[in-house]
């Protein structure tokens, strides 16, 4: 942070009751009201660098006190306070926190240049211009200090000139980022990366109000410089910045939010809603649903909810299973949230027509459905009826199998005990037996938390499978039979030939042996004579 000292006297205010005055030799000839408080002042040090003074004294004598209201000045009592001071040189300090204040205040005085000459305004023009807006954070300060201010602020050009400094430095390559910034991301230690991180700019513009940050997204959006997923990054750091939570509150608790807190965030949500990218992957799934959640909660308009719906359900099957673990009031998840998001993805589906990306995609949501399922399986509280509904809600075709259906059923049984008969005919409805594997069906048949009519089924279905099996295996049997038998009605020419080359061959093969015998019993009668 960058500072300027003015000034070389002590401070000489001091405040009695409501009253503030100074101490000096000269009794007090100069009444100001600001507000609640009144200075008893001097003409002299004030009045030859105030034009505003100078303006409302001419009407009165020189000799009489004068009093003056001055409760439209901007920044109230403690800017005027600070303009006084410069005008006894009284030593002040300023900075990014009392500039805009300070300024607003010296200009509605008419401390200028043309009153006097090195006059309080030329000096906070200088100090701004050369060292606050040359700076990062005490640009992204005194930027945040305008909204106590923001007519003035932006009638003399502090806002834009602030907004433009700070789009200037985010559009800076991180390599040739020198100043200072906040960067508090688990693992990030500066001293061993050469540059900054691209994300670097987003922790420090959280700090600024709604309407602030909102001018430097659409200022950075403009130059089309920066990537979508790096705008989609500094909307995640703001939300996470300032929405709430929306996990109840424990039983002791007596946090909650009011009517102001609840309109000011349903302000910043639907803000950040309108200024996501549109570009897929710009924002990540997960941040999507926690903003529906949010808005849920809140209770914000439909067309940011519907939008919302949308945005997710778009970028459906980028989805795990911790994404959607949301909670709710009632229960410890949220399952009419990812209802809702998965039905607004279906629509998207059906509307599709490349069959192979059709397939593909609505199988991945169906594995995510599945496990999700198992997870939420465990909350005790959790209705069965509202777990079915999210498991039919898919069709046949997105499960080329029912074993984690299954294991999500055996999951439930399991968590509840005391599960009625009628609830868990309902639950095991959506199982298909025809559908498991021989492993998953081999536990089914030995699961003594399913109902007896559901082991008949898989009972039933192993044993057709068996017969079919059994059924193929005799069936293929004959048919090599009867195609052996075929082969040699076809060609009983060519089996004959077969059959006589074999014959000849072996009578060949035998005269050859017979030969050799001969031949030998020649020899060896040879010998003997």
């Amino acid at each position: 942070m960058k500072f300027m000292k003015l000034g070389t006297k002590p401070d000489t205010f001091y405040t009695e009751e409501a009253t503030r005055t100074v101490i000096s030799d000269s009794p007090s000839d100069l009444i100001i009201r600001v507000n609640n408080i009144t200075y008893l002042l001097h003409k002299f040090p004030l009045i030859p660098k105030c034009g505003l003074l100078q303006r409302l004294c001419t009407d009165f004598d020189d000799s009489n006190n004068v009093t003056i209201e001055l409760h439209d000045i901007p920044g109230g009592e403690d800017a005027f306070e600070v303009c006084a001071k410069f005008c006894y040189g009284i030593t002040i300090n300023l900075s990014s926190h009392n500039l805009v204040p300070a300024f607003c205040a010296a200009k509605f005085l008419r401390m200028t240049e043309s009153v006097e000459q090195g006059n309080f305004v030329q000096k906070l023009e200088a100090f701004f211009n050369s060292c606050i807006l040359d700076g990062w954070k005490d640009t992204v300060v005194t930027l945040q200090t305008t909204i106590k201010l923001p007519e003035w602020s932006e009638n003399l050009g502090i806002i834009r000139r602030c907004i433009d400094s700070i789009v200037e430095k985010i559009l800076t390559p991180p390599t040739k980022v020198s100043w200072s910034f906040t960067y508090t991301r688990p693992g990030y230690t500066q001293k061993r990366h050469q540059s900054a991180p691209k994300d670097w700019w987003t922790e420090d513009i959280s700090d600024l109000d709604i309407d602030l940050f909102r001018c430097i997204i659409t200022a950075i959006r403009s130059t089309y410089i920066l990537p979508s997923q790096l705008i989609g990054e500094a909307l995640h750091v703001y939300a996470c910045r300032w929405l709430p939570n929306t996990r109840p509150p424990a039983p002791e608790s007596s946090v909650s939010l009011n009517d102001e807190s609840v309109e000011k965030n349903r302000r910043i949500l639907e803000t950040i809603v309108s200024m996501i990218p549109t570009d897929r992957g710009s924002v990540s799934f997960g941040f999507l649903l926690r903003l529906l959640n949010i808005a849920n909660y809140l209770g914000v308009s439909p067309v940011t909810k519907t939008e919302l719906r949308r945005r997710a359900s778009v970028q459906f099957d980028e989805a795990t299973v911790s994404d959607l673990l949301f909670p709710s009031d009632q229960h410890f998840y949220d399952t009419e949230l990812v209802m809702a998001v998965l039905e607004s993805y279906l629509v998207l589906w059906r509307r599709q027509t490349d069959n192979s990306q059709l397939v593909r995609g609505i199988r991945k949501v169906a594995k995510l459905i599945d496990s999700y399922l198992q997870a939420v399986a465990r909350d005790v509280n959790m209705p069965v009826f509202k777990l079915v509904s999210l498991a039919e809600a898919l069709p046949d075709i997105a499960r080329e199998d029912h074993d984690d259906l299954y294991k999500f059923i055996n999951i439930y049984l399991k968590e509840h005990p005391e599960l009625s008969k009628a609830d868990k005919k309902r639950l095991c409805r959506i199982l298909d037996c025809q559908k498991l594997t021989p492993e998953v069906r081999a536990h089914a048949v030995k699961n003594e938390r399913l109902p007896l009519r559901t082991v008949v089924q898989v009972l039933f279905f192993e044993q057709e499978r068996k017969t079919a099996s059994q059924s193929q295996s005799e069936y293929d049997d004959i048919s090599k039979l009867q195609l052996g038998e075929r082969r040699k009605n076809a060609y009983p020419e060519t089996s004959e030939k077969v059959k006589r080359s074999d014959i000849d061959e072996s009578g060949s093969n035998i005269n050859n042996k017979l030969g050799i015998q001969t031949r030998s019993k020649s020899q060896h009668k040879g010998r003997d004579r």
